[in-house]
């Protein structure tokens, strides 16, 4: 099955692309992480986006595509994947549709803003061995100290509200409208986020099957 994951930042994304790798037995496709891989391999794509980044610039939406495509055509994806963090926007949905890469479902993990504001902004992590706690669902013994090593707990700056809220407003105008886009394909299945990660899990996986 070839899938596409969405969702805000902090919406649990990332742990339920694990549960699908898992059940399904295909990998996840991080555009980080390939972008980061193809520029250490060397590839004729990785060179290619090289050259913007190392000039400061975005990384044009075919070259990232062809970066995907490359990955796509290995063999551990030949029974499926799941795409995690592309496209971002129409274009990018477009060119992937232009490229030839067929896919089958489109999964939304649906979080209310709030709530993920909540989460991330609750977050606190260990300045010494990078142990991550929170402010209401998983407190250290001593309030601002690392119960596994004595370190200092310190909020992330990605984590702080403002920033928080300024990356779900981009996700809301960016990435958002790629619902609407997909419903209109028939692809779209949205999940709703759970207080427990194992009930969203639950519907993540009934959505597999719907």
């Amino acid at each position: 099955m070839k899938l596409i994951l969405l969702g805000a930042p902090g919406a649990g994304k990332g742990t339920q692309a694990e549960v699908i790798c898992k059940h399904l037995g295909i990998p996840a496709i991080s555009t980080g992480n390939i972008l980061r891989e193809a520029l250490k391999s060397g590839t004729e794509m990785g060179l290619k986006a090289k050259a913007f980044m190392d000039a400061g610039q975005l990384v044009p939406d075919e070259i990232v595509i062809g970066i995907i495509k490359d990955r796509l055509a290995e063999e551990d994806c030949k029974n499926g994947f799941i795409l995690d963090g592309f496209p971002r926007t129409i274009p990018q949905a477009e060119a992937l549709d232009a490229s030839g890469v067929v896919i089958d479902r489109v999964i939304d993990i649906e979080v209310p803003d709030e709530k993920i504001v909540t989460r991330m902004s609750g977050r606190r992590v260990c300045e010494k061995c990078g142990s991550s706690y929170h402010l209401l669902y998983k407190k250290p013994a001593v309030e601002g100290v690392c119960t596994n090593c004595g370190g200092t707990l310190v909020q992330r700056k990605d984590d702080h509200p403002d920033t928080v809220k300024d990356r779900l407003r981009v996700y809301h105008e960016q990435t958002e409208p790629l619902k609407e886009y997909y419903e209109k394909q028939g692809k779209l299945h949205i999940v709703e986020g759970q207080e427990e990660v194992a009930d969203t899990t639950a519907l993540t996986l009934k959505a597999l099957e719907a």
